[in-house]
């Protein structure tokens, strides 16, 4: 299975997103495609430069448990992604309070506000105590927030009383979604 192979299987000429949870074809086993955590992708060892290539890809992208794979209607092949498949880039704030909108646009160029059908996350690493913060985009896809989004995020935070404890945390689409404990709470 070459890059080229599955280019051309990939269907043409529809508006949006292609059906991949509708897709069922035969597993065909992994190629040497990687997704870094800084959202580089790589096909055999060498970083992908053609960004439209890229954005094809991640519009061909399925999760199913902890795996993920490019989906065409004929092949399925695996592929590693380091972290998250996609990176939230940029981050746009309409209104304030609790009726604030979060509208986060990813490294491939998906927009997505943060609400209930994309809720925002923070998981902290046992060993470090560090941050990594996401926001979902779809199907079982998470985008990994930037450092300099989450900076944002940090400044914009207010705090709330989450099941009796202070929480710093951020609205977006009526939601309230908890950041960090209050440190001063």
């Amino acid at each position: 299975m070459t890059v080229d192979n599955l280019l051309a299987q990939i269907p043409s000429g529809a508006r949006g997103l292609p059906p991949v949870h509708s897709w069922n074809p035969a597993f065909c086993g992994d190629i040497d495609m990687r997704i870094a955590r800084d959202g580089t992708w790589y096909y055999l060892g060498t970083p992908i430069g053609r960004k439209p290539m890229v954005r094809l890809f991640s519009t061909i992208m399925r999760r199913e448990g902890d795996d993920y794979f490019l989906v065409t209607p004929v092949e399925k092949v695996g592929i590693r992604v380091d972290d998250a498949p996609f990176v939230a880039v940029t981050l746009q704030v309409r209104g304030e309070g609790a009726g604030q909108s979060l509208v986060f646009m990813t490294n491939v160029e998906d927009t997505v506000e943060a609400g209930p059908e994309h809720p925002l996350r923070v998981e902290l690493d046992p060993n470090t105590d560090e941050p990594s913060p996401y926001v979902h985009v779809r199907s079982e896809l998470d985008a990994l927030i930037h450092r300099n989004v989450f900076y944002q995020l940090v400044e914009l935070a207010v705090t709330r009383e989450v099941e009796g404890q202070p929480w710093l945390g951020v609205w977006s689409g009526g939601v309230f979604f908890p950041i960090a404990p209050d440190p001063e709470g």
